[in-house]
């Protein structure tokens, strides 16, 4: 990979923005080292995020109870004084050492960047909507055929099928069969069985729904489509019976759920260990000096897979990165309680001792 003339010179990168990702841009923050933060969701949050945004965590030091997306937001607050850069919607493509031991790093997006250190806190890997896997049917990606919803408004009015079974997909069927503001002409949720992943007080909503006239539920298997004027205007269902049905629609959103992905990082020539990073527990990093793994994604003897121990792993980490990026010097370990240096740093005064 050549060295472009637009380039985001940084000291560390970071590969992940779920919780440990965020706590890792903290952690750098307080030893004076700024972070950019690359990932594959439109947002921060990670796996939280996608998998339990609603649902309660208990194990947080400190904090009683909260959601994946309260985690979230009290995370990002928290790292606010930092001014960390997001670059959300992508992935790293490659990562090329140079001989002054920088990193040159190409996002999905075609953004680079030469960086000091890499911190992957990519958890099981890059969260990727499930596809649909019909041949020809990914001509009409972001024209007709949806993994995500960005803006209600533009499936208001339309013949609309929703493939799925998790909450997603039924509240999202359901939202738009009943909504005042952006209420769909026609709603079809379609699901290979007549059983679901969505919690039973949403499958019963989406039945009455169903009941009342104002969607429909089809149980069987999208096997084809049809086009006119090259335009998706039909996808043939499938029932378990082998009985194919068509169905009209404007609009095809498939919510399948996530599915982790390792991705390029399986190719970037690290020590790996069941699809996991071997690391170092002195400073979490890998087998390439200079590229550092937190979370879930890392593997060593009595790893557990908790939010607080990748917390624990994200300051080990920082402060392995910083003797890195500031050669020579003494990185004494100062005290959020009581350094002036770190009140200045998050952006709060100092207390007067007595």
């Amino acid at each position: 990979m050549s060295t472009p003339q637009d380039l985001i010179a940084t000291d560390a990168l970071i590969v992940g923005a779920g919780p440990v990702g965020l706590f890792q841009v903290f952690e750098l923050g307080l030893l004076g080292i700024q972070a950019h933060v690359i990932d594959a969701l439109p947002y921060a949050g990670g796996q939280c995020i996608e998998l339990y945004p609603d649902k309660p965590i208990y194990d947080i030091p400190a904090v009683q109870v909260c959601t994946g997306r309260e985690l979230t937001d009290q995370l990002l607050k928290q790292v606010a004084p930092f001014h960390a850069s997001f670059h959300f919607g992508q992935v790293v493509t490659e990562v090329e050492k140079h001989d002054d031991g920088r990193f040159l790093v190409q996002t999905s997006k075609g953004i680079c960047f030469l960086t000091k250190t890499i911190f992957i806190a990519a958890g099981v890997g890059a969260f990727l909507p499930r596809r649909i896997k019909i041949e020809g049917l990914d001509a009409f990606e972001d024209s007709q055929l949806f993994y995500q919803v960005r803006d209600a408004a533009d499936f208001a009015g339309k013949n609309l099928v929703i493939v799925g079974d998790d909450d997603a997909a039924l509240n999202c069927a359901m939202e738009f069969a009943q909504s005042k503001q952006h209420t769909a002409k026609a709603v079809t949720l379609t699901h290979r069985r007549d059983g679901f992943k969505a919690a039973p007080e949403i499958v019963a909503q989406m039945r009455s729904l169903c009941a009342a006239q104002k969607m429909e539920f089809i149980v069987g298997q999208i096997t084809g489509f049809e086009t006119e004027d090259q335009r998706l205007n039909t996808v043939i269902v499938t029932g378990v019976d082998g009985a194919a049905r068509p169905v009209a629609l404007d609009a095809l959103l498939v919510l399948q759920g996530l599915s982790p992905k390792l991705g390029p990082i399986a190719d970037w020539g690290l020590a790996l260990e069941r699809k996991q990073l071997r690391v170092n527990t002195e400073t979490f990093a890998t087998s390439e000096p200079g590229i550092f793994a937190v979370g879930d994604i890392n593997t060593y003897p009595g790893k557990k897979k908790l939010i607080l121990c990748g917390f624990h792993e994200a300051a080990l980490a920082a402060f392995g990165a910083a003797a890195l990026i500031f050669p020579g010097e003494n990185m004494q370990l100062q005290y959020t309680t009581s350094s002036t240096v770190l009140h200045g740093r998050l952006g709060v005064e100092s207390v007067a001792k007595d």
